[in-house]
């Protein structure tokens, strides 16, 4: 039975993990590197949940009983050892995430459950660090509030249970889960990321300029937004990260991250996040 859940990190996965939890009335803990990050997600958290209510799909009681289900802790270390599932939502790095799980293994009861929110990583690998039974991805997409979808990931050790647990979670706050083995990007991203990774191999050989390309895909193709708008919305250093997955991962050319891509997250035009990418922001 998962009462009490842990997110590790508070950026734009992580906030939107603890609203939704929040929400559907889990006693939910925000852990973060230090003040100033867990006040702006706590800033971000209110914000999302003020716009529902806005809307009218909340009321100002469920918000503000959602904002007392939220406890903030500094630090790794302080993740309370009484969490029954553990979600880790921090940056794409396979090597800091190892790191947190360590860590964590050696501070929360054993029959915690280990998740990841990672994107395209591993989970094979991240569980080696921990309990490979009790490990497991959920990936959440973004806006976590507003996307119904989460692939859950089983490991290679990945226990029946655990998986039943997540998938039963996964349902009682709304989600849709679909189950995925681990394979680099898993479901979405082994199909999404190569589309935009293809639509910037077409700005880059001339083709056709920005605005086209993404007209194309949304008129043409019925996309809510076109790749390269997209793109920026991720961010392309995420994009990059994960392309850089899956070209290692499958050692298939396919997979070769665009140059200006890389160029592009060189120069720290990183999309929405830093401003410009694609487009100007």
């Amino acid at each position: 039975m998962i009462k009490e859940i842990s997110v590790i990190g508070g950026g734009t996965m992580g906030n939107g993990i603890v609203t939704v939890f929040a929400l559907n009335s889990s006693s939910v803990n925000l852990i973060e590197m230090d003040q100033e990050k867990v006040d702006k997600a706590l800033s971000s958290i209110a914000n999302n949940l003020s716009r529902m209510v806005t809307k009218g799909t909340i009321t100002g009681s469920q918000m503000q009983k959602s904002l007392q289900r939220i406890k903030s802790f500094i630090g790794v270390k302080n993740t309370p050892i009484t969490s029954d599932l553990i979600i880790e939502a921090i940056y794409e790095n396979k090597d800091a995430k190892i790191s947190i799980f360590k860590e964590l293994q050696k501070l929360i009861k054993p029959e915690c459950i280990f998740a990841s929110n990672t994107s395209s990583i591993s989970i094979t690998e991240l569980a080696n660090s921990c309990r490979p039974d009790k490990f497991i991805g959920m990936h959440f997409m973004n806006p976590v509030p507003v996307m119904k979808l989460v692939e859950i990931i089983r490991g290679f050790s990945t226990s029946d249970e655990t998986f039943r647990i997540i998938k039963d979670l996964a349902n009682a706050v709304g989600k849709t889960p679909c189950e995925v083995n681990d394979y680099p990007g898993f479901i979405s991203n082994r199909i999404l990321l190569p589309m935009i990774n293809e639509a910037i191999y077409t700005l880059m050989e001339g083709v056709a300029k920005v605005e086209d390309i993404d007209t194309v895909m949304k008129l043409g193709m019925n996309h809510p937004m076109g790749p390269l708008a997209l793109a920026d919305f991720i961010g392309l250093d995420v994009c990059l990260a994960i392309m850089e997955v899956l070209h290692n991962g499958f050692n298939d050319s396919k997979y070769r991250p665009c140059p200006l891509l890389k160029k592009m997250v060189a120069a720290g035009k990183l999309g929405r996040k830093s401003g410009e990418g694609f487009y100007k922001y």
